[in-house]
């Protein structure tokens, strides 16, 4: 493993909705909304959801584009999700985020196996879309 310093911190979702996508990844997937009453409130530009301690989700609406001056075109974004992002879970959890969504009516792909990712090859892989089209994969690597 490469002996790098950098850790992901964040990664920001266009959302039609942040309240509702908050509640979207709090019930279905099972991660901690924050700042959610900040932004319904005013006070903050979005909120965010919690992957673990180190990284975060922010849910931009598409209202807050024309905020995005930090470079050149930086407000074209705005409706251009990234392909998918990719959640590494343990066994028991990777199990548990399946079922979940299963009960909240998402629909999930297959299993597949061995795909490539940071950590190597995964044991199982699956794909679901949040309610804005974002694409995830839920990962499980060998415990």
């Amino acid at each position: 493993m490469t002996k790098n310093t950098m850790r992901f911190d964040h990664l920001v979702l266009w959302v039609a909705d942040p309240v509702a996508a908050a509640a979207f990844y709090e019930t279905a997937v099972g991660l901690e909304p924050m700042r959610v009453a900040e932004f319904a409130e005013g006070k903050v530009a979005f909120p965010s959801i919690r992957v673990n301690e180190e990284t975060i989700l922010d849910l931009a609406p598409h209202s807050f584009a024309p905020r995005m001056t930090m470079l050149p075109g930086s407000a074209d974004s705005a409706g251009h999700p990234v392909n998918h992002v990719c959640l590494s879970l343990p066994g028991d959890d990777f199990d548990a985020l399946r079922a979940r969504l299963e009960e909240h009516g998402v629909p999930v792909s297959g299993i597949d196996t061995g795909l490539s990712g940071a950590r190597g090859d995964a044991t199982r892989s699956f794909y679901f879309r949040d309610p804005d089209g974002n694409v995830f994969e839920a990962r499980h690597y060998e415990d």
